[in-house]
């Protein structure tokens, strides 16, 4: 499959049902604070793609918030602070993922990436991967 050239991710939403316990977590793991853009949503520059978490309630809009079906995968450079940070926000996923690793443990995954996942406040799962070691299926 080839690449298209002009098309872009540029931000992914991250639900929250109250988005300052969300944006603490978040401000934290990423080590960085972020931009308040509106009542309810907060946005943190992950590279060339928004990570911007939503609070609907917060924003006067009427819908309900859900925690995402999946992960959502960062890359990092400097993945063992992450994980230090994590593990002080006590967030790291504590079942056994493929391999039968630990998956809240930073760990050589069988597909070659260096991570380890968590949750955030509300649920949504993430995934933090070494960007050495980042598979793009190439």
């Amino acid at each position: 499959m080839q690449a298209m050239e002009n098309q872009q991710l540029f931000r992914v939403i991250m639900p929250a049902a109250d988005i300052e316990p969300s944006r603490r977590f978040y401000a934290s793991l990423l080590d960085q604070p972020g931009m308040r853009v509106s009542p309810g949503r907060h946005y943190f520059r992950c590279g060339s793609v928004t990570l911007a978490l939503y609070s609907p309630a917060a924003d006067g809009d009427d819908r309900t918030p859900y925690a995402n079906f999946d992960h959502i995968y960062l890359s990092v450079t400097d993945l063992d602070a992450h994980f230090l940070r994590a593990k002080s926000l006590d967030c790291l996923r504590k079942a056994t993922g493929d391999g039968g690793l630990p998956m809240g443990e930073v760990a050589l995954r069988p597909w070659g990436e260096r991570s380890f996942y968590a949750d955030d406040p509300f649920g949504n799962p993430i995934c933090l991967v070494d960007a050495a070691t980042v598979f793009s299926g190439h």
